[in-house]
């Protein structure tokens, strides 16, 4: 075999087993929650795809807990192989419910996220605890031709109750664009919780202000949570203020 034969032999080698490495990877599918939409997942989503992960920022439809949980357990038994499974405040409740049954989902990490025990719903969770001003933070309600109501942050208040650790301008857009809930879906009660067969990561600010920073900590204690980040001030949005430990704790649980 000539030199070049045998270097372009070595290369590919090389190659191929680099991209046997990264298919190796995980995906990410990265659920969104209320009052957000699925580019609040952007800073994340960078450095997980620099860092060779495949991303899924799942369009989280917001309607009920058992119909989006539903979706999202589509789009995960769409995909080959392991997925890290992520969500972000009610998109948490909908990870706890979409990942059962789905045996390629080796983890789940709960952002600024509720972590409901069977017969619980999200607004349950929130009251537990003082501390939360959601309730005051809300826009008139829009009542739905099907008996349902929508539910979202009044503008002139998002900010301060939703990403005060974001600059005026990003947290503008982000109000603009927000996705609105139904208030049946944030009183839905839950069912078998993935969490309890799964091994669960946590990370959320303790200047939450949507769920207060007790009702998350008891939830990732409860979860048995095999590492919890507590970032000092960081608001409901940590993913959007601090993409990076958010990034690398998905990477850990992708471990």
């Amino acid at each position: 075999m000539s030199k070049l034969a045998a270097s372009l032999a070595v290369t590919g080698a090389l190659l191929s087993g680099s991209a046997l490495a990264q298919s190796n990877k995980p995906t990410v599918v990265l659920v969104h929650g209320a009052f957000a939409d699925s580019s609040s997942w952007n800073g994340v989503a960078r450095i997980l795809q620099k860092d060779g992960y495949r991303v899924v920022a799942a369009a989280n439809p917001l309607r009920s807990v058992s119909a989006d949980a539903a979706y999202v357990s589509d789009v995960v038994a769409s995909i080959d192989g392991p997925v890290v499974l992520v969500g972000h405040s009610y998109g948490g409740q909908v990870i706890t419910t979409a990942a059962n049954g789905r045996g390629n989902v080796k983890s789940l990490v709960y952002v600024a996220a509720f972590a409901p025990d069977e017969g619980e719903a999200a607004a349950d969770l929130a009251g537990k605890f003082p501390g939360g001003t959601l309730g005051q933070a809300l826009a008139a309600p829009v009542k739905l031709a099907d008996g349902n109501t929508d539910l979202s942050i009044d503008q002139e208040k998002f900010h301060d109750q939703f990403a005060h650790d974001v600059s005026v301008d990003d947290a503008a857009l982000m109000a603009a664009g927000q996705r609105p809930i139904t208030e049946a879906a944030l009183t839905e009660k839950s069912g078998k919780p993935a969490w309890k067969s799964m091994p669960s990561y946590f990370i959320y600010g303790d200047g939450d202000k949507n769920i207060p920073a007790e009702a998350l900590g008891f939830m990732a204690e409860r979860a048995g949570s095999k590492r919890t980040i507590v970032i000092e001030g960081a608001s409901h949005v940590v993913m959007v203020s601090q993409p990076q430990p958010v990034a690398e704790l998905i990477e850990e649980a992708a471990q």
